[in-house]
């Protein structure tokens, strides 16, 4: 399975996010799934590719012209495609990919997750989006969701389309399952 997972390029204040990185690399790669991710060679980004590929496993990194210095295009990858812009960094992510999970991550992997979540919405594409809950990181993005739910702004089909995972077992649990 192509697993393609958003996640910050950036390594945060929080340590245990990266050791959850590496771990979640490490059972992608002993089970067999192939990393789609964003290409950098930095943060959580880097040490989730790092992983993977220390542990034996496939990595396909998809980056833009324009963000190839500035993110460190990681060069030690299985693949590494390089795009003109962001749309089409997305698109390519999600045609490669079978399902998606969030890591924490600032404004980038919102705004990817937000939009893979309203492809399924529209159905441009069904499969699997999970967010990692890792210390509660997207507690306050839930409760806006269950937020908007409540005013009558999402559907609660829609509501569905996002699983909630609270380790990184769930997460691979989900991203197994049809949406």
């Amino acid at each position: 399975m192509n697993i393609c997972v958003y996640c910050g390029s950036s390594s945060g204040n929080d340590n245990t996010v990266l050791k959850a990185a590496e771990e979640l690399g490490k059972m992608m790669a002993e089970n067999g799934h192939q990393l789609i991710y964003g290409g950098s060679s930095l943060g959580i980004m880097g040490t989730l590719a790092n992983s993977v590929m220390e542990h034996g496993g496939t990595v396909t990194g998809v980056i833009p012209h324009g963000l190839f210095r500035k993110e460190v295009a990681h060069q030690g990858i299985t693949k590494l495609i390089t795009v003109q812009d962001m749309h089409e960094r997305k698109s390519t992510m999600a045609n490669h990919s079978d399902a998606f999970l969030a890591l924490p991550g600032g404004f980038g992997t919102l705004e990817e997750l937000f939009e893979i979540i309203t492809w399924n919405q529209i159905g441009i594409i069904e499969k699997p989006v999970t967010v990692y809950n890792h210390n509660g990181f997207y507690d306050h993005l839930i409760k806006m969701i269950q937020h908007a739910h409540d005013a009558g702004l999402i559907r609660p089909k829609n509501l569905e389309i996002l699983n909630v995972a609270n380790s990184l077992e769930e997460c691979l649990k989900f991203c197994s399952s049809t949406s």
